[in-house]
């Protein structure tokens, strides 16, 4: 007797391919650096200089023994977490980066003392302290991690931006990830699948030069990370990531593209870390003139400060301003050593066991 085959049942909203057969797709307008108000430049100035003193505490804390396992530094990078998040709408979009992760979510408004309680691993913390420096979450702010598998977020991400679209609930997913998981496979299946369904998705590639210790120019056959997506069709533009206007005005470009239905857009944004790639690192391939150049000429803060100042802000003003977050900095840490570890039981909460 023939077999007969049963036809699966499709999906209740199936995502339907874009047509990519057209040769003169429609590109994204170039971004223009945002024309911020007084008012808007010190919140991005003080939202950047919270998680410089922030992450230099960290550091501090975990050469105390206080931080344990791996912990990765978001120093320089500010104007990047700062200029895309604050163009994001808490509580419809969805953000999830890799384990360089404290500066975003400090971007995003989530209280210091539970994250630095969190790198502590006190039960305070906001993962209850079983998450630690590379996976912190807040679902209630959309901030779905630290990841410690490099380049995992970016298809965990471009899930993200299908939940979005199969929901139909205007959201978009800002993914983060490095120059050096840029050259994972995954990244370009996860792009492939996001040209083809049209999802809202903007791919952030954080380019501070090095993949761990490996210098982009060793590493990257095509070190214009921006063209990546070209051959999914996917547009992208290159921003300079040590300006947190520039930063912002490509934001609002990039969300005007993926609010519209035009589907993933990537963003490269040329930065720079001060610190080693993690507290393990001493950063001996690069020299120290580098670095130096980096803090004295293109520093974010320090631009930002420049042109507060330009628009009437007192230095005394500044620096009132900085022993204020050292304040809040101070207070997060004293939280942090105060607060009791979890409780020996949890150390098996969350933790799935199969049987085989």
């Amino acid at each position: 007797m023939a077999r007969t085959s049963k036809s699966k049942s499709a999906p209740a909203v199936a995502p339907t391919p874009t047509a990519n057969d057209s040769p003169n797709r429609e590109r994204p307008a170039e971004p223009t650096r945002f024309q911020a108000t007084k008012e808007q430049l010190l919140e991005f100035y003080k939202q950047m200089l919270l998680i410089r003193r922030f992450e230099e505490r960290a550091g501090q804390l975990y050469g105390l023994g206080l931080i344990g396992g791996f912990c990765h530094l978001y120093i320089g990078q500010e104007a990047v977490a700062v200029g895309l998040q604050s163009a994001m709408t808490v509580g419809k979009d969805s953000v999830i980066t890799g384990y360089r992760d404290h500066g975003h979510m400090l971007a995003y408004g989530i209280d210091p003392k539970v994250i630095m309680a969190e790198l502590t691993g006190r039960a305070a913390g906001i993962s209850k302290g079983q998450g630690g420096s590379m996976h912190m979450f807040s679902v209630e702010h959309g901030f779905y991690g630290g990841h410690g598998i490099v380049g995992a977020q970016v298809s965990l991400g471009t899930g993200l931006a299908f939940k979005h679209r199969y929901a139909n609930d205007g959201g978009v997913c800002l993914a983060y990830f490095g120059d050096g998981a840029a050259n994972q496979g995954q990244v370009y299946e996860s792009f492939n699948m996001a040209e083809l369904w049209n999802l809202p998705v903007i791919y952030a590639i954080e380019n501070n030069g090095y993949a761990m210790g490996t210098s982009v120019a060793r590493s990257a056959s095509e070190d214009q990370f921006h063209k990546r997506g070209e051959s999914f069709r996917i547009p992208g533009i290159q921003v300079d990531g040590m300006d947190v206007l520039a930063v912002h005005g490509a934001a609002e470009e990039a969300l005007a593209w993926t609010r519209a239905g035009k589907g993933p857009i990537i963003l490269e944004l040329k930065t720079y870390r001060y610190r080693g790639h993690s507290m393990s690192d001493p950063a001996k391939y690069r020299t120290r003139e580098e670095v130096q150049s980096y803090r004295e000429g293109r520093d974010p803060i320090d631009q930002a400060a420049r042109e507060l100042e330009a628009m009437g802000m007192t230095e005394d003003a500044l620096k009132e301003i900085d022993s204020e977050i050292k304040a809040i900095v101070v207070a997060a840490a004293k939280y942090a050593e105060e607060a009791p570890e979890p409780d020996p039981g949890e150390l098996h909460t969350n933790v799935l066991v199969g049987s085989y």
